[in-house]
């Protein structure tokens, strides 16, 4: 299989797009796994899940177990061999009780748990392997849910659980389902990754720079920090046999949970944080654009006004950079249109360099392409208009980030692509036929 610039084999440490299944049958030597377990007042919740650490099947001298306590009220009471780090109690900081944990870890992957959810006795070979073998994997694996409450420590749960078992989430089961565990993975799927039963190698970790701190309610730190993940590159994968049983039910169907409300705070966090189409708002601009365009530099006035205003109907929530200021107050005054990119470019998931000016009459198949930029084997491409004229390159940050980890195009291809409704505007269009919208691409092109 030909990839970008190299040749793949099954030996390398990555795969093209999301391919984790390329490596499905290969075994890595078993790494050194720190399994940290994030926990705030759980003494009979921990205690279940730190025995059920100690039945690993994973060879017991690559397992460090690390407690990362949310400022518990009490110290938790831990077994020789388990290390324990707190931190004060300031509110729910899981996200920092697991940067804790993490920064504590001697281990080549990490595995996450909550206290609550105790592992089957496969579970952290199962979740770590992906890891082992590709240093950007993310893993989750199946978090399955029981009514556990007074049942030993000691009891394995692997059998307990089915006989307790409460319903799993259908939206989450079907979404596996649906995307054939992840392998068919896209800009929000990580919805999909739960930290609970999480996994990455601690390279990978260090480089994300950990979860996002300022996270201090219920939920939605997991969710940014996968989104990190996958734009910064990541392979992800449900590994559905690397099964954790949970004590209680779903969030969703727990009592005493306004649901209503605690969803809706997580949804606009979210919202100003992840750009992407169905995760930031529909109006309400978020505060990094989804799609950068650079300009080419020198356009004729009329060129650059009829481009900018062309591409910002086309896609709302882009952001413009100019190479000089604008003297036309309309494009100037735009808080969308910027000289300096501001540092975006290392951040935004799509940039499109212009190498000159267009107008865009029908952006549906531009916008499906950039939309799914990343998804697979693409990673950029070559915008050529539909007169075939070459416009520009469109690359996404993930293929960036694995240029950069990796020094090649590491499972990214470039095409070439020739889009209908896009034009190559000459230097002095008619603007009022534009604006007018009259006269066709003639008066334009």
């Amino acid at each position: 299989m030909t990839v970008g610039d190299q040749r793949w084999n099954e030996r390398m440490p990555w795969v093209p797009g999301n391919r984790w299944d390329l490596v499905a049958d290969r075994q890595p030597e078993p790494p050194r796994v720190s399994v940290i377990v994030t926990h705030y007042d759980q003494p009979d919740e921990l205690a279940r899940t730190l025995v059920a650490l100690q039945r690993q099947d994973h060879p017991s001298e690559l397992v460090e177990i690390i407690v990362a306590d949310d400022g518990s009220p009490r110290e938790p009471t831990v077994p020789a061999g388990v290390r324990l780090v707190r931190q004060e109690d300031r509110g729910f900081r899981a996200a920092a009780a697991r940067n804790l944990g993490a920064a504590a870890a001697t281990g080549e992957v990490l595995c996450f748990l909550d206290a609550d959810t105790a592992p089957e006795p496969s579970y952290v070979r199962r979740l770590s392997r992906l890891p082992a073998l590709l240093p950007e994997a993310v893993t989750v694996g199946r978090r399955r849910h029981a009514d556990l409450a007074g049942l030993a420590a000691e009891t394995p749960v692997e059998q307990a659980g089915p006989t307790r078992e409460l319903p799993e989430p259908a939206w989450l089961r079907e979404a596996y389902t649906r995307s054939e565990n992840l392998l068919h993975a896209d800009d929000r799927s990580y919805r999909y990754v739960i930290s609970a039963v999480a996994a990455c190698s601690r390279t990978f970790f260090e480089e994300l720079g950990g979860f996002d701190e300022s996270f201090s309610s219920y939920g939605g730190e997991d969710w940014e920090w996968a989104h990190r993940a996958w734009q910064a590159g990541a392979v992800l994968a449900h590994v559905p046999d690397a099964v954790a049983w949970h004590d209680g039910p779903d969030w969703a169907d727990r009592e005493g949970v306004d649901r209503a409300r605690e969803g809706n705070r997580q949804t606009m966090r979210l919202a100003s944080m992840i750009p992407v189409a169905g995760s930031a708002g529909r109006g309400l601009l978020p505060a990094k654009p989804d799609l950068l365009v650079h300009l080419p530099a020198q356009l004729p006035a009329s060129a650059q006004f009829a481009c900018v205003d062309s591409l910002l109907a086309a896609f709302p929530r882009a952001t413009v950079v100019l190479p000089d200021p604008s003297d036309e107050p309309l494009i100037g005054g735009d808080p969308r249109v910027r000289v300096d990119d501001g540092g975006l470019d290392d951040d935004v998931r799509v940039t499109l360099r212009l190498e000159r000016a267009v107008v865009i009459l029908d952006p549906s198949p531009l916008s499906a392409a950039l939309a799914s930029l990343g998804h697979d084997g693409r990673g950029s491409l070559r915008v050529v208009s539909q007169e075939g004229v070459a416009i520009g390159r469109a690359e996404a940050r993930r293929a960036r980030r694995r240029l950069q980890r990796w020094g090649t195009s590491a499972g990214f291809e470039e095409q070439a692509v020739t889009f209908e409704g896009v034009h190559a505007v000459r230097d002095e269009p008619h603007l009022e036929a534009w604006v007018g919208e009259w006269g066709g691409k003639d008066r334009l092109v």
